[in-house]
């Protein structure tokens, strides 16, 4: 019987957010600016908080944001000279030789998770630590995280966790009207934070 070769399964990345278990401890947000050399007064990761609610019970919602690497990146189609690129796991890249700094993507994206680094001109924002990925690593805000809020992996393995919340869990993506299908997903979120205005979204604007 002649040998089948059979297709390797081309891997999927994504995140799964607990948002119950996050305790807006900023422990993601400082470890990204580290691991990823951020400048001051932008993030590639943030945590956002609102108050939801009515008096006498109020509490604080907390959201996790990040660029969403999304299937249908319009930041990617609106490049005018490809510097907003896709790896075959689906990652959303920047090639910062390429990039103009034009702000097109900026604009572009609904999630508002792009910015200009002031150290290289260029437009920035999360990788999934594709650097740290590439060497079987977790992303520095998954490894950082203290409660397990964050989980990261291939969500075309069905043996991996993030396949399996996404699969048994009650999830949901930022604006999924928009047609971008995001590849993070939220566990439980509360509707008011989910649907709440993304504007101010910078710590310091929660």
């Amino acid at each position: 019987m002649p040998n089948q070769q059979v297709e390797e399964r081309k891997k999927r990345y994504a995140m799964v957010v607990d948002v119950a278990k996050c305790s807006g401890c900023d422990a993601c947000t400082i470890a990204c600016k580290v691991e990823n050399n951020v400048p001051d007064g932008v993030f590639r990761t943030w945590v956002k908080e609102i108050e939801v609610g009515t008096f006498p019970d109020v509490k604080r919602a907390k959201l996790p944001r990040l660029c969403n690497h999304c299937e249908e990146a319009p930041c990617e189609k609106v490049c005018p000279v490809e510097a907003t690129w896709r790896t075959e796991d689906g990652t959303i890249l920047i090639d910062y030789d390429r990039c103009i700094g034009c702000k097109y993507c900026i604009t572009a994206c609904p999630y508002e998770a792009r910015y200009v680094n002031s150290l290289t001109k260029t437009v920035d924002k999360c990788t999934f630590c594709y650097h740290r990925v590439e060497e079987g690593l977790e992303p520095a805000c998954v490894a950082t995280c203290v409660s397990g809020a964050r989980i990261f992996g291939d969500l075309n393995d069905p043996d991996s966790l993030v396949h399996q919340l996404v699969a048994t869990k009650n999830t949901q993506v930022l604006k999924p009207e928009m047609g971008t299908k995001p590849q993070v997903y939220y566990i439980d979120a509360d509707g008011t934070l989910m649907n709440s205005d993304y504007t101010a979204l910078k710590k310091g604007e929660k």
